[in-house]
């Protein structure tokens, strides 16, 4: 047994030894340099068409891809700046009547009584007898609601229709005749003789008057009226009733 293992050994350790040589003889003992890259080659030619594909399936219609692909409401931005006004427009046309409104309340009472009153009462302050067929004038303003008299004419005018009582007193230095007259129409005549050196006379009268008909008093001849510091001489007159 133990000559026969040492036979074995021996065989291979000489087949290890040849195989040592032999792989001398053929590789080198140091690694050769790499060599430069070589020219690429001429492209070759474009293949053959592939077969065509199967269909695919039909896509999205573009109104409603459009619409699902739709962002959100992004949010109201700040208002801008007021603009100037335009110019101004013409006139539309006139709108139906509207309805007729609630009663409205009571208003504060008015004056109404002041609306109907008429008064006057004016003198004469002048020691010349005034002038023959003319309205006597008299200048001084004792009482002369709303104007009716007028100082510089002598004559009084009918603001509100009614009822009238004109009167005088005057005083006189000589003979005298006083006439009323309305629009020119005599409606009494007053007459007076001096018996005096100074006396006073007096008349009045009703009278029915229709809105701006003119009141005055006149002389004729016997013009002896005067008005003098304690010999005044007074024309009145006021609405009793008013139409």
């Amino acid at each position: 047994m133990n000559s026969h293992i040492r036979m074995s050994l021996s065989t291979g350790l000489i087949l290890l030894a040849l195989v040592s040589l032999v792989g001398c003889e053929t590789c080198p003992c140091t690694s050769a340099t790499p060599g430069l890259p070589g020219i690429p080659g001429t492209p070759g030619k474009d293949g053959r068409d592939g077969y065509k594909g199967v269909q695919g399936e039909p896509g999205i219609p573009a109104a409603l891809r459009s619409h699902v692909l739709k962002g959100e409401k992004g949010v109201i931005g700040v208002p801008g700046p007021t603009g100037k006004n335009g110019p101004k427009g013409p006139h539309g046309p006139e709108g139906e009547k509207g309805e007729l409104g609630l009663k409205g309340e009571h208003g504060t009472p008015g004056d109404h009584k002041r609306q109907y009153q008429s008064a006057f009462t004016v003198a004469r302050m002048t020691a010349e007898y005034p002038a023959k067929n003319s309205p006597i004038i008299f200048t001084r303003e004792i009482t002369n609601d709303h104007k009716d008299y007028n100082v510089a004419t002598g004559r009084f005018t009918c603001r509100i229709a009614g009822l009238y009582y004109f009167t005088y007193h005057v005083s006189q230095a000589y003979n005298l005749c006083v006439s009323l007259l309305v629009n020119n129409e005599i409606k009494a005549n007053f007459c007076d003789h001096m018996s005096n050196k100074i006396q006073v006379t007096s008349g009045g009268v009703l009278v029915q008057l229709t809105k701006d008909q003119q009141v005055w008093l006149a002389v004729n001849d016997y013009n002896g009226l005067i008005g003098i510091e304690n010999n005044d001489s007074v024309f009145s007159g006021f609405l009793i009733f008013p139409d």
